[in-house]
């Protein structure tokens, strides 16, 4: 257990605590085994999470929460004599808006104004074990009981150190707008008062977070914290920083397939252009470093490299669909014992596309190293990186940076490591960027997969329901396969399962009673950068049940909202979709070309419904006219940002069922820019959208993917019934109509 201390509890640099600090709180957890006691600050009676035990109620988030219990509590808190409250975050805010709810919460146990608090970004800690990853719509989910106990922690010493000096009961002083008053008048501003606070003997505080019911704060809509330096340009990415003097820009030129490998160079054409300062060879290709991008960015393409070809050179789209279709497993129930519906879909690879490109900072020295980047395994990069540069661990300092966008490509750190290659290479630090083509084509994308779905039914009622999915790999070596290790022997799922079986398993699930239900994956190992696309798997193998369960539907004559409010599991389930369908006026009279669809999804202790309007005159140029979203997360802590996460859901949604994909073309991505990669434009977001939060009703859910699937199906759905066709492959629209930049 550490105490309270004045010292500072890590580098000053990004993410680290300022040196000016007066209290401290580390709240740390026994560490490996499992306790119920989180600490000597935490709340009397706190129990360790634990696993549900039936498999299908386990979620990828509960595993996530156990292998992090061990150090759930190891955060830092920081008062300071200026009355500001920091709350280091073991995580990555990449636009999701973590630390605005971090912040609220800090600020509802401290009944300080929101502005008095801020949430930065900690350090790669590698004492954190598994704990500092952030995926699996988990953040919120983690920390909503660590950090209101670190926050009430902080609030008991302070008015402690209060009582001592107004010589009252501290029961009788109170705390508003970031001060202790007294009965009698008094007044001790939280800065006043963190000398004293800091020597507070953990023993003499009790640590009570607040009731829930007494919440004034979280649960309201509020505004993100950093809203208004990104709408400004006053929001500080990778690139903004000046932390190192003398980092010059670098742009590395990458293979024509993903892979390949440089055979020889000649850089002599490159070395006479402009401001060119140097060109090395880096295990992903030759970097430029120049006085300017711009100069990089030309220099690179006067390169003349001659390159070994990518494992993957020879293959194109038709190959993966022909290995995926091969490798999809049998169904068990033969289609000639009872009456069946069958369906078979097609999705394709998509890029995550985040608007800020893979960048990092790197400064390598002969005996240290350091490094800036947006990251969500940051520990699984600061030990990559020592690994490859050939440092101890503890000579490499990760700090991680807010990032523009990830959608699971963070997950990856490829340009961190890049980075801290060309640094060593060049012997000096550099500022690196990809460009858009390489941050499309080099970076990771979702699988391709295909799904074979077969349902049986008899007198009205679905008997068995099989769903066969076969994806190309995803890449899970980010820290996540670490954790799911670890905590093996705990999964109900099975401990031997392969890491991809086991997110599948925890993620997607049938939310319905269709009798006897089985979804079983196999993937296909191709040598292609993939990654956890935002919702995983269930992006499309929901997606494509949601499509599946307005078939059934009408094969039995019914109503595709009537069947599925039939076939939900729990009331909980019915309100979500019962909302919808009132607000968004299920069943209403459309013109032709016209229609509505519907979806459900419920993951990570979380539910969803989707209804979309949709305007299918033309088919190759659909348009979603209206969604009504209800959306039910146990206990939201900022309705707002929940909102914002619905939406971010709609519009994946709507770019990747109708648009947006990559095509595979020899070992290569086609898409090299957003021309290419038809993710949705303003034109294509509805006009009319609402989302309704449904009331608190329990502990956190994830937010982060939930929005996906069932926007997916009831776009799919809504598209069927306008065109009267049934949409086999996605993105449905996906032709080539771009010229292809060179390779």
């Amino acid at each position: 257990m550490a105490s309270p201390t004045t010292e500072p509890a890590q580098p000053e640099a990004g993410g680290g605590i300022a040196r000016r600090s007066f209290l401290t709180f580390l709240v740390a957890a026994p560490t490996l085994t499992i306790a119920t006691n989180l600490g000597a600050d935490a709340p009397a009676g706190a129990q360790v999470p634990s696993l549900p035990g039936p498999a299908d109620i386990v979620d990828l988030g509960d595993i996530l929460i156990l292998a992090g219990t061990p150090t759930a509590n190891m955060l830092v808190l920081e008062v300071s004599e200026d009355d500001r409250v920091r709350l280091y975050l073991p995580r990555a805010e990449v636009g999701q808006g973590i630390t605005t709810a971090v912040a609220m919460l800090v600020a509802e146990e401290l009944s300080i104004p929101l502005d008095r608090v801020e949430v930065p970004l900690s350090d790669a800690r590698s004492e954190l074990l598994f704990n500092q990853l952030t995926g699996g719509s988990n953040t919120i989910r983690s920390v909503y009981g660590p950090v209101r106990s670190a926050a009430a922690a902080a609030r008991a010493r302070l008015l402690t150190a209060a009582a001592e000096r107004f010589d009252a009961p501290a029961g009788r002083l109170s705390i508003r707008d970031g001060a202790v008053l007294a009965p009698g008048g008094q007044r001790a501003r939280f800065g006043e008062l963190t000398v004293a606070a800091a020597k507070v003997s953990r023993s003499a505080v009790a640590v009570t977070p607040k009731k829930e019911s007494e919440h004034e704060l979280v649960g309201t809509p509020v505004n993100r914290i950093d809203a208004r330096a990104m709408v400004t340009g006053k929001q500080r990415y990778t690139l903004d920083l000046d932390v190192v003097p003398g980092a010059l820009p670098a742009v590395v030129r990458h293979p024509p397939t993903i892979r390949g490998t440089v055979r020889s160079v000649d850089d002599s054409a490159a070395r006479a252009m402009p401001g060119v300062v140097d060109v090395v060879k880096v295990p992903t290709g030759v970097a430029v470093i120049a006085e300017t991008f711009g100069q990089a960015i030309a220099a690179k393409d006067k390169l003349k490299v001659t390159w070994n070809p990518g494992p993957n050179a020879n293959l194109s789209d038709d190959d993966v669909r022909e290995k995926l279709r091969a490798a999809a497993l049998p169904f068990v129930v033969p289609p000639l014992l009872t009456q069946h519906v069958d369906a078979e879909f097609d999705f394709a690879f998509v890029s995550h596309a985040p608007l800020e490109t893979n960048s990092a900072i790197a400064d390598v020295r002969a005996d240290r190293a350091e490094i800036w980047s947006s990251l969500k395994s940051p520990i699984v990069a600061k030990q990559t990186i020592a690994r490859e540069i050939g440092l101890p661990e503890n000579k490499v300092t990760v700090h991680v940076v807010q990032g523009g966008g990830s959608f699971g490509r963070r997950l990856f750190f490829d340009g961190a490591l890049e980075a801290a290659h060309v640094s060593k290479a060049a012997g000096r630090p550099v500022k690196l960027m990809w460009t858009r083509i390489d941050d499309m084509r080099h970076g990771r994308a979702r699988g391709a997969t295909h799904h074979k779905i077969r349902a049986t039914f008899a007198l009205g009622n679905v008997l068995t329901y099989e769903h066969r999915v076969a994806s190309v790999e995803t890449d899970l070596r980010h820290g996540l396969g670490e954790i799911l290790t670890a905590t093996a022997a705990s999964l109900p799922v099975g401990g031997n399962l392969s890491f991809a079986q086991t997110v599948f398993l925890t993620t997607v699930k049938t939310p319905y009673n269709f009798g006897v239900v089985t979804n079983l994956l196999n993937e296909v190992a191709l040598p292609l950068n993939t990654a956890s696309w935002r919702s995983v798997y269930s992006a499309t193998a929901r997606g494509a049940e949601e499509i599946m369960v307005d078939e059934i539907a009408a094969k039995l004559g019914k109503d595709p909202y009537q069947f599925r409010r039939a076939s939900l599991k729990n009331d909980k389930q019915r309100a979500v979709l019962d909302k919808v369908a009132t607000a968004g006026q299920w069943g209403k009279a459309m013109p032709k070309g016209f229609a509505q669809g519907i979806g459900f999804h419920e993951e990570y202790k979380s539910r969803t419904a989707c209804l979309v309007e949709i305007d299918a005159r033309d088919p190759k140029k659909p348009r979603v006219t209206r969604a009504t979203i209800a959306v039910d997360v146990g206990r939201p802590i900022n309705p707002r940002g929940l909102e914002a996460q619905m939406l971010g859901g709609l519009t994946d949604a709507i770019a990747t069922t109708l648009r947006a994909g990559l095509h595979l073309d020899k070992g290569l991505p086609l898409e090299g820019s957003y021309s290419q990669f038809h993710y949705a434009r303003q034109k294509d977001a509805p006009p009319k959208v609402q989302v309704f939060v449904l009331p608190a009703n329990g502990e956190p859910g994830g937010a982060g993917e939930l929005g996906v699937p069932a926007a997916v199906g009831a776009i799919a759905n809504a598209y069927a019934r306008a065109t009267g066709t049934k949409p086999r492959r996605f993105p449905i629209n996906f032709d080539v109509d771009f010229e292809p930049f060179p390779r």
